[in-house]
């Protein structure tokens, strides 16, 4: 018991000993005022080379960047977990500690309210705005936006595209030249005994799902974005609330969302494309660059309608920079951000990573037309001008958590579904249930 206890004592004052020479340092570090060359952190999602500089990802751009500063700064990345959820609650104990490490950070675009209502984030300096909005797609733009000021910098913009297999799509005779709706994708897959590529496990991704079938409806499930939690509506109760339950519960109840719906996230719903269990799939643009063998089958084109009548509304995702409050180099960081999202490096990201970017000039790049070839790129182009954003707001991660609980397991989900979603998250907010 001695012996352990010294153990644990001697932990703790190793412990101890290295937090106080890590203050020490910060205590020592130097901010956008002194000279010499700096050292930026950038906390990065994972991508194609995740902290490997040599693959093309964000941390080739970090060394690019620091490379053509001519010495004024270096980013060190920091690689954050894999779920969007778990990155959100990384960053979100540094930047409540005050960590003064936060320089750059790679943000999932539904946390931007959250971190810029709180205070979170550096402002945006007035001379870097108008390079920061420059050609970018309106859907980038609003996404790094709150309360009507730009908060955090574009960087690169998802959107999801209903990936299909062409002889599949002929024998069940659709006209994929026009759009076509999930009733028609379920009757092709219902009589062809073969499953549709969704996303319904219990996480950020069955959001993704809801939202677009709701918003394709003609719906919104944030009626008011911005409001206090006691005032925030809901459109969940409503006939297009209902009517992306019915989708669901139909391709969940006739067993055409895969073996394990439920568990389905980006990866299991792309293998069953890829082993031909699925002839239809809805997911982000690195799918393509993800399949393995013979493409000459496989086509994409814009997110399949909730309704007839009304257009799709694609899922809009991606990555905002944002520049921590308490950085002790905004300046330099935000300068690092504007070489980051340049034109150069956004085409050069999305031919090599497979993530879109959010500058509309990428688009005609010669090696991302060749990443993204037979006018998958201009698809991905068009879809981002229509692409719906989830619910922008402060409350963000009760009001996704909330839809998942209640929506989930996929098969139990039924007409009544929205309403008991709607109170549930209602509850969340005024402080009257856990979620």
């Amino acid at each position: 018991m001695d012996h352990a206890r010294k153990r644990r004592r001697g932990t703790a004052l190793t412990l101890a000993a290295a937090l106080a020479a890590g203050m020490g340092l910060a205590a020592c570090g130097s901010d956008d005022s002194a000279g010499g060359s700096r050292t930026l952190t950038w906390y990065i999602n994972p991508d194609v080379g995740n902290a490997d500089a040599t693959k093309g990802g964000q941390a080739t751009l970090a060394k690019e960047c620091a490379d053509a500063s001519g010495g004024k700064y270096r980013i060190n990345v920091q690689l954050l977990p894999n779920s969007a959820s778990d990155q959100r609650i990384q960053l979100l104990r540094r930047l409540a500690a005050g960590d003064t490490s936060m320089d750059l950070m790679s943000i999932d675009p539904v946390f931007v309210a959250e971190f810029a209502e709180a205070g979170y984030l550096a402002p945006v300096p007035a001379s870097l705005e108008p390079q920061f909005r420059e050609d970018r797609v309106q859907s980038a733009i609003e996404a790094s936006t709150w309360n009507g000021k730009l908060v955090a910098v574009p960087f690169w913009s998802n959107t999801q595209l209903l990936w299909y297999r062409k002889s599949a799509a002929q024998q069940a005779g659709l006209d994929m030249t026009k759009p076509v709706t999930w009733d028609q994708l379920i009757a092709a897959a219902d009589k062809s005994k073969t499953d549709i590529g969704v996303q319904a496990s219990l996480y950020e991704g069955y959001t993704v799902w809801i939202n677009a079938l709701v918003a394709g409806a003609g719906g919104k499930i944030l009626q008011n974005p911005g409001a206090a939690g006691e005032d925030t509506r809901l459109g969940l109760d409503s006939a297009a609330g209902r009517e992306a339950a019915r989708i669901i519960s139909t391709i969940a109840k006739k067993g055409l969302g895969g073996p394990s719906i439920g568990s389905n996230e980006e990866t299991q719903s792309l293998d069953l494309f890829q082993g031909k269990k699925a002839n239809f799939l809805v997911n982000w643009p690195y799918t393509y660059g993800a399949l393995t063998g013979d493409k000459k089958d496989v086509a994409a084109t814009v997110y399949p309608r909730t309704v007839a009548d009304k257009a799709s509304a694609p899922p809009y995702g991606g990555i905002q920079i944002g520049v921590g409050a308490k950085s002790k180099n905004p300046g330099l960081a935000y300068e690092a951000a504007a070489c980051i999202t340049n034109r150069q490096h956004q085409a050069d990201y999305m031919a090599k990573a497979g993530n879109p970017a959010s500058r509309k000039a990428s688009y005609t790049d010669a090696e991302v037309l060749k990443a993204f070839p037979n006018g998958i790129a201009q698809t991905i182009r068009g879809s981002l001008d229509v692409a719906s954003p989830r619910p922008q707001s402060q409350y963000y991660g009760d009001i996704s958590t909330g839809l998942q609980q209640k929506f989930s397991p996929p098969g139990a989900v039924s007409q009544q579904t929205p309403a008991t979603a709607q109170r549930f998250i209602i509850d969340v907010l005024k402080g009257e249930a856990l979620l």
